[in-house]
């Protein structure tokens, strides 16, 4: 990070790490990641669509029975509201009964948390990343606010939030004004969103989160490692899920 172009003032970075437990589907004792592959990732890093599904650290990951992932959505405010942008980017490894739009999608298919009981039943466990960026002007306490609120975006997908789960959420802002810059006067006001403008990033991010989620199973394909295999997802039969609780509309219909 010190190295690349831009940072050649920079004299320190602090770097923050998260992460699910894929071990069902990865080895993850076997450690083998290496510095190169680590510089590669770096270097590879663009601007652009975010690959989603089971690519990256989403690889080994599953939610709700099937396979996880990476997932990406965004919001973006009218300009009557500031025209800000919620972006939220998640990684899916956890467990409950999936609901898409209210449609009880894995009740429908037969795969959810509690449907076969038995002692040691761990289908609701497991943890999912929520990255929230927003170019709205917002201090570290409203950030927090809009973190907490992408859970309920993530309740909305029918998550259990077990005993095993590790949920966390990080927001930030690119808000050119919140910068520190060489040549700001550290005293010059700086523009600052209050409380009373939070209520549309909040819903952005619900919606954003709630999205993100789904499309990391829908982006995702079946992954047999370790002897073990986990189904993507059928995307038909959640189709004609969604529409037989009118979730969606029925295009044959129009």
């Amino acid at each position: 990070m010190l190295g690349l172009p831009g940072n050649e003032q920079v004299q320190s970075v602090n770097p923050l790490v998260g992460e699910t437990n894929d071990g069902y589907l990865n080895d993850i004792r076997s450690r083998p990641i290496t510095p190169e592959d680590v510089f590669a990732a770096l270097h590879a890093a663009k601007s652009g669509p975010v690959e989603e599904g089971a690519v990256g650290a989403g690889t080994g990951t599953i939610a709700f029975g099937f396979k996880g992932g990476i997932g990406t959505s965004s919001r973006r405010l009218p300009s009557a509201l500031g025209g800000y942008t919620v972006g939220v980017l998640v990684q899916t490894n956890f467990g409950g009964i999936l609901t898409i739009a209210g449609a009880p999608v894995g009740r429908e298919l037969g795969t959810y948390y509690l449907k076969n009981y038995v002692e040691g039943d761990r289908q609701a466990n497991g943890s999912i990343m929520i990255v929230v960026a927003t170019d709205a002007p917002l201090d570290h306490r409203n950030l927090s606010r809009l973190a907490a609120r992408a859970m309920m975006g993530l309740g909305r997908t029918g998550s259990s939030g077990s005993n095993g789960s590790g949920d966390f959420v990080i927001a930030f802002s690119t808000a050119s004004e919140l910068r520190i810059h060489p040549d700001r006067k550290q005293d010059q006001p700086r523009k600052l969103l209050g409380n009373e403008d939070m209520s549309p990033l909040f819903e952005a991010v619900i919606e954003a989160t709630e999205e993100s989620i789904y499309n990391s199973m829908l982006r995702a394909h079946d992954v047999t490692a370790r002897g073990h295999t986990v189904k993507a997802l059928p995307i038909k039969e959640t189709m004609e899920i969604l529409k037989k609780y009118k979730a969606i509309s029925n295009p044959e219909s129009r």
